[in-house]
This record gives structure tokens, C-alpha cells and sequence, in this order.
């Protein structure tokens, strides 16, 4: 019998590479125990970082492409071989199971090229590029950034994402609590296995989970205490708890009641306010003008495969259009419920230029001056952040940002 959590994963490599369902999606529809959901979505997302190795690793054993589904067993096995570390009898035993299951008569064969690269796949494996990013993106970031840059993206990718919490309170005192260290920028990373709920602190809502890049639109917006401050397009919420830990008087606006909630429990448990509105923002209006805003708006998210390997191979650049022309009509809408002389922080995960810079053209963009602000990220017109800068850190999500003022 198969370990219940490996053929999980391999239903969710399935999903998302056969029928092109998000992660996220394929988990909340998911029933089993927490546990076995956890271990299963490390290893999909693992494989999935890791495609472009194990494939390397596994050619020279394989005559011929096998069956999709077999394919994806070879995969998962190859991963925690040889990127995981797991015991080769007990990883090639699980993958055998789970051939029988998909092609009874490929079980043979998984278990012979299986063995041979648990001996002699590791130098193939270790000296394999990164995983590619599929063509609809590779070329338009290679148009952009050049392939250089792309590879080092792609670096980026393959090697995952640490966990980043941002502090409420005192961030020197959650690193010292957590064991985490204190990034530049006032973000707490934890390297290794974690589990967050477990974290000191958590309880008490002493922090939220938040990567680093995401942490910066509301350190750059600077929210004051007693300012009436939008966060548009507001959930799952660290945004909101920024603002509202600064002292704003914050509206959170999302379109999705289900993901109002989320942000709900996280000011909870965090003991954090915050007016909560479920509405568009396309058709919404509100009462009275604000001082500031925080506008992340819907967009690619191709700013965090890192933390979300599946991305890619769901989508495949259609709707960008679509997606561009929305991001400027909400800006445009946004802007006129500022003050006169109020600020607007436009951002997006987005490496696209698109998506970003193009957008703020015609605006009135400041240049942001704060300490914690990198000569390297600075664009012609605001901020922008790749998977690859950070390095010695860590990496970081791909953002833009960028600071608008109201004449």
C-alpha cells in the first residue's frame, strides 16, 4: 500500500501539470488529515522546483518517455532522492506501489531505473541548469531583463523560499524569540522546517507570515497614526495589519467576502483593527476622501514561483491584456480618492514590466528615500525587486512598487 501522503502529491503534480489547477485550489479541495496535506504539498511543490534536474538525472536510464502518470512517479522519486535525501530502499519501494497503480507493467522498469539513479544520478542531478520557466514567460522576462538574468531568476526559483514573518511589535525581539534572523529591511526569516503555529509568539499574535517583499508597499506608504488609509484589494491581510500596527484608521477593501474572513481572524488573533469592506473596487465608492493608499493590485503573480512552483505550468500568458487594462483602471479610480496631496503606493508581485513601470507613466512618481531602500532596486520610476537579488539572504519575492502623489 502506498504512503498516503506521497500519492497525494502525485494528485497534485497531476492537477497541476495535466489539468492545470493551482496548488491552492487543489488543497482546499483536499480531505485528510492536516499532516498528510503538509508533507504532500512539500514534496509536489519540491518536484515541481525540480523537474528540470530530475529529468536530467533521469534521461540516460529511460529509452523512451514513459506515460505521463508514470512519469510523474519517476519524478517525485528522483526528488527525494537525490534533492531530499530520503533512503533509497523505502523511496524506490513507495514509487514501485505507485507505478503498479498507474501502469502495472512499468513497475519493472521504475524500479530498475530507479536504483541506477539512486547510485549514479546525483552528479547529473547537482550539475543540471535550474528548471526553465515555460516559453510564455521565459521570453517575455528574457525581453526584458535579458537571459542572464532570466537564469538567475530561474536560480532563484529552484531553490525555494524561506519563511518570513513581520513583526507587530519589536522585530529584534521576534528574531532573538523565533531563533530567525533580521533581515535589513525589518522582516524575520526562519531557515529550515517550521511550523508557524508553533512559533513563540503566535499565540499571542506577536507576528504574521509575510515574505519580505511584500512587507515593503506599507513600509514605503508610512502610514501615520490618525491617517485615513485604504488598503485596496486588501486580503489575506498583512497589509491591513501593517497600516493598522502603524496607528492608521485602515479600511481593508476585497472583492471576496471568503478572503475578508482570513483577514478577519488574522486582526483577531493579532488584536488589530481595521474596517473591513467587501465590495469592488471598480464599482465602489467610498464616503470620504483618504489620506493614503495601498493599492496591490490583481495581477500575474510571477513575482512568487518561487513560493508557488505551480503558477507556470497553470497559467500561459492569456488574459494579460485583460489583466494590464484592469490594474490601470483601478489605479486611475484610486487615485481620485485621495486628498489633495495624498500619496498612493501602486504595487504588484509582478516581474512584468507591464504590470509595473508602464503603469505609473503619467503620474506624478516620487523617488522613495528610507534606509532600508537598495541602490540595486531602484527602477526609472520606483521599485523594483527580483527572486534574485538577496541572494546571501535568501532570495525575495519579485515586486514592484511605486510611491504616486495627488496634485
Amino acid at each position: 500500500m502506498a504512503d498516503a501522503a506521497r500519492e497525494l502529491a502525485l494528485s497534485f503534480i497531476k492537477g497541476v501539470l495535466a489539468q492545470r489547477i493551482m496548488m491552492q485550489d487543489l488543497v482546499a479541495a483536499t480531505q485528510a488529515p492536516p499532516e498528510v496535506i503538509a508533507r504532500a504539498q512539500r514534496l509536489a511543490n519540491a518536484t515541481l522546483r525540480k523537474i528540470g534536474p530530475a529529468d536530467a538525472a533521469l534521461k540516460p536510464y529511460l529509452k523512451k518517455a514513459p506515460p505521463a502518470p508514470v512519469r510523474d512517479v519517476l519524478r517525485l522519486a528522483t526528488v527525494e532522492l537525490l534533492a531530499l535525501g530520503e533512503a533509497a530502499h523505502g523511496v524506490v519501494s513507495e514509487a514501485v506501489s505507485l507505478t503498479k497503480q498507474a501502469s502495472p507493467r512499468a513497475s519493472g522498469m521504475t524500479n530498475a531505473v530507479l536504483r541506477r539513479v539512486a547510485e549514479e544520478g546525483q552528479a547529473a542531478f547537482d550539475a543540471a541548469p535550474p528548471t526553465r520557466m515555460l516559453n510564455w514567460l521565459r521570453g517575455r522576462l528574457g525581453a526584458t531583463y535579458g537571459n542572464a538574468v532570466v537564469a538567475q531568476i530561474e536560480a532563484a526559483h529552484g531553490a525555494g523560499a524561506p519563511l518570513d514573518l513581520t513583526a507587530k511589535g519589536e522585530a529584534a525581539a521576534l528574531a532573538e524569540a523565533t531563533g530567525g534572523t533580521l533581515l535589513p529591511t525589518g522582516s524575520v526569516r526562519i531557515t529550515g522546517p517550521a511550523q508557524v503555529t508553533a512559533l513563540p509568539g503566535f499565540e499571542d499574535g506577536a507576528f504574521w507570515v509575510q515574505d519580505a517583499a511584500a512587507a515593503l508597499p506599507a513600509k514605503l506608504l508610512n502610514a501615520q497614526p490618525g491617517e485615513r488609509v485604504l488598503d485596496l484589494c486588501a486580503a489575506p491581510g498583512g497589509k491591513t495589519m501593517q497600516l493598522a500596527a502603524a496607528g492608521a484608521e485602515v479600511v481593508a477593501l476585497d472583492v471576496s467576502e471568503r478572503r475578508l474572513k482570513r483577514v478577519e481572524e488574522n486582526l483577531s488573533r493579532t488584536g488589530l483593527t481595521a474596517q473591513l469592506v467587501a465590495g469592488d473596487a471598480l464599482t465602489w465608492e467610498p464616503d470620504a476622501p483618504f489620506d493614503a493608499i495601498l493599492l496591490d493590485a490583481p495581477c500575474s503573480a510571477t513575482g512568487t514561483i518561487r513560493r508557488h512552483p505551480d503558477l507556470p505550468h497553470v497559467k500561459d500568458g492569456k488574459g494579460l491584456k485583460e489583466l494590464f487594462a484592469l490594474q490601470a483602471t483601478m489605479l486611475e479610480r484610486a487615485m481620485g480618492w485621495l486628498k489633495p496631496g495624498g500619496r498612493l503606493v501602486y504595487c504588484t508581485c509582478s516581474l512584468l514590466p507591464e504590470e509595473g513601470e508602464a503603469q505609473v507613466e503619467g503620474f506624478s512618481v516620487e523617488r522613495p528615500e528610507a534606509p532600508w531602500i537598495e541602490e540595486a532596486w531602484r527602477s526609472e520610476n520606483g521599485l523594483r525587486l527580483r527572486p534574485d537579488f538577496w541572494a546571501e539572504h535568501g532570495g525575495m519575492d519579485g515586486f514592484y512598487m511605486a510611491v504616486l502623489r495627488k496634485a
